[in-house]
């Protein structure tokens, strides 16, 4: 399926918000593949389908991986914002026709990242964080320039205010979360 065509599902599935945040995470994604010499394409598709799965509320979203028999871990149910990630890579082979491999991971970790993630994966994690329709958080900036000089250490940096705020907020944190800081911090 071309990205046109997937752009205008998209569009009548998702919310105006979130469809707006997409939007901004694809062409993030792109500029971040034209840094780092990745292919456009891909990251522009990994970027538009990263929140497919993001629709209805996470119980609806859990519904749905029970019906399509997506197995969710005791984390991802006891944090239901991850379950999205898990729904969209399902729902962008099944129902986007997506089936690159590379895309589907980046899907798969743009919400909790992975330790040693391909460039990809990176690009997808980090472009949803910075996007510029974001919210300015603290660290964000800093974050913005680093996609662009230093992706590892964006990515670091990333995972390691992730885990600040989930903290901050009393929030469970996912263990892949901790990995991919661990991982990023020794690196």
């Amino acid at each position: 399926m071309d990205l046109e065509t997937i752009n205008k599902k998209l569009e009548k599935k998702l919310k105006p918000e979130r469809y707006r945040h997409t939007q901004g995470v694809m062409y993030t994604a792109a500029s971040m593949a034209m840094r780092y010499g990745y292919d456009i394409q891909e990251a522009l598709t990994a970027g538009l389908l990263h929140d497919c799965g993001k629709f209805g509320t996470p119980k609806e979203q859990a519904r749905l991986c029970k019906k399509y028999g997506i197995t969710l871990s005791d984390a991802e149910m006891e944090v239901l914002p991850l379950i999205h990630a898990k729904l969209g890579a399902y729902l962008a082979k099944a129902e986007y026709e997506v089936e690159n491999e590379r895309i589907l991971n980046a899907i798969l970790y743009h919400t909790t990242g992975r330790p040693d993630m391909t460039m990809l994966e990176k690009i997808v994690y980090l472009a949803d964080y910075i996007e510029p329709g974001r919210k300015m958080i603290p660290g964000l900036s800093e974050i913005r320039t680093l996609a662009f000089t230093d992706i590892d250490q964006a990515v670091c940096l990333c995972a390691k205010n992730t885990l600040a705020y989930l903290k901050w907020q009393a929030r469970p944190v996912d263990t892949m979360t901790a990995k991919t800081y661990e991982f990023y911090s020794n690196k």
